[in-house]
């Protein structure tokens, strides 16, 4: 009997897919994966995730509660009370910022994940919400996804990749209800300040906006880790996300938070324990563990990636692209010469000429079309020898 195709033909997805594409890292990685196929072995300095391992704390405590016979049951929506109050500490210590480990924080399978359910619960179909160009593209597909409306606010490196409030104030904010900020700032490395967080809450709090900073990097290459909930009152109208993949090199445990006052943190659990189970318990527990570390352990990774970076600076050195020295965070953002057309085709020239890979700035918003960023994730030798193939095959 012929099989009828009629159905298959006639389906066709839900219109949200058609505003998001396939994630820029997603389609690179396999044309990588293809070049290698062919023998290119390509040195791969596009992505940020970090090479080295958790501590051996950290790991002890993930095997040691792995082999117990009730590690593997589903675990509480809301995380276990152990990892709650790690976070809770963490910030105490860290940032100065008092939460209820109870009511104002919540722990996420990544940040990633918290931007969709952040995304979910608060905006509406035709909401209007202030995207950063160029900004992690998370942010904008996440609100394609809910049929949100987005306004971009344009970084430039003449303001310092900060927001612009003068332009801010003459758009029409009236149905803008969330507006996604992230400092230390990726891709430009731009790092946080009390008078940015205070301006940006002043912002909120004026026009109704839930300012929503997204915090991973404060950590990384930055002597003073801020955070936004630090600013007077700011609980009331932002919230924060965290993570441990860059701080605690735990990027595959995707181990994140979100922080705020205690409605924004039941709204966004309202959401989550609709969408996954909950986490691994071992892995929650580990990373407890890892939020205990000392200063130790944030000076160990930081010298690490000083050393890489003197690396990546070079390579933008042989380029001829141009960086700010106090760039913090896990990449190097640098602008193009002027003879080159864009960023993409220096990307481009490097990838199929000396088989390195970097990222183009557009891959962040055309605000980042003169613009490439390479990535510390990467070991010395492996630094070195990038350097020695651009010297030696880049097209000028």
């Amino acid at each position: 009997m012929k099989k009828d195709s009629t159905a298959r033909n006639t389906i066709v997805p839900a219109q949200r897919i058609s505003r998001v594409s396939e994630y820029y890292f997603s389609r690179k990685l396999k044309e990588i994966a293809a070049l290698n196929a062919e023998g290119k072995n390509i040195i791969n300095l596009g992505i940020g995730s970090p090479d080295l391992p958790p501590s051996q704390e950290i790991l002890d405590v993930f095997c040691r509660e792995t082999v117990k016979s009730d590690a593997h049951g589903y675990q509480p929506y809301a995380g276990v009370p152990s990892l709650r109050a790690a976070f809770t500490e963490w910030y105490k210590r860290w940032f100065g910022v008092e939460l209820d480990a109870n009511k104002e924080i919540q722990p996420l399978i990544g940040s990633k994940e918290g931007i969709i359910h952040i995304s979910l619960a608060f905006l509406n179909p035709g909401d209007k919400v202030l995207v950063p160009n160029p900004g992690y593209p998370t942010y904008q597909s996440a609100s394609e996804l809910v049929g949100a409306e987005i306004i971009e606010y344009n970084l430039c490196e003449t303001n310092g990749w900060l927001p612009d409030f003068e332009a801010l104030e003459k758009e029409d904010l009236a149905a803008v209800k969330l507006m996604w900020v992230n400092y230390p700032h990726m891709p430009t490395g731009t790092p946080a300040s009390i008078a940015l967080f205070q301006q940006l809450i002043a912002f909120g709090k004026k026009h109704n906006i839930v300012i929503c900073n997204d915090n991973p990097y404060s950590f990384i290459l930055n002597d003073s880790p801020l955070s936004l909930l630090s600013v007077e009152g700011a609980k009331e109208i932002a919230i924060e996300l965290n993570s441990m993949s860059k701080s605690h090199n735990m990027p595959g445990w995707r181990m994140a938070m979100v922080a705020s006052n205690p409605t924004f943190i039941e709204w966004i659990l309202r959401v989550k324990s609709n969408v996954d189970s909950g986490q691994f318990k071992p892995m929650q527990l580990a990373a407890a563990q890892a939020l205990e570390q000392g200063q130790e352990w944030y000076d160990f990774i930081n010298a690490t990636y000083r050393k890489r970076r003197v690396l990546a600076q070079e390579i933008m050195d042989i380029t001829g692209c141009v960086c700010n020295p106090a760039q913090a965070g896990l990449f190097l953002w640098g602008r193009i010469p002027d003879n080159c057309k864009s960023g993409e085709a220096l990307a481009d020239n490097l990838l199929y000429n000396a088989n390195v890979f970097i990222t183009p700035g557009s891959v962040f918003g055309t605000q980042g079309d003169r613009y490439v960023r390479i990535s510390l994730c990467c070991n010395e030798s492996m630094l070195n020898e990038a350097i020695k193939r651009i010297k030696n095959n880049i097209k000028q």
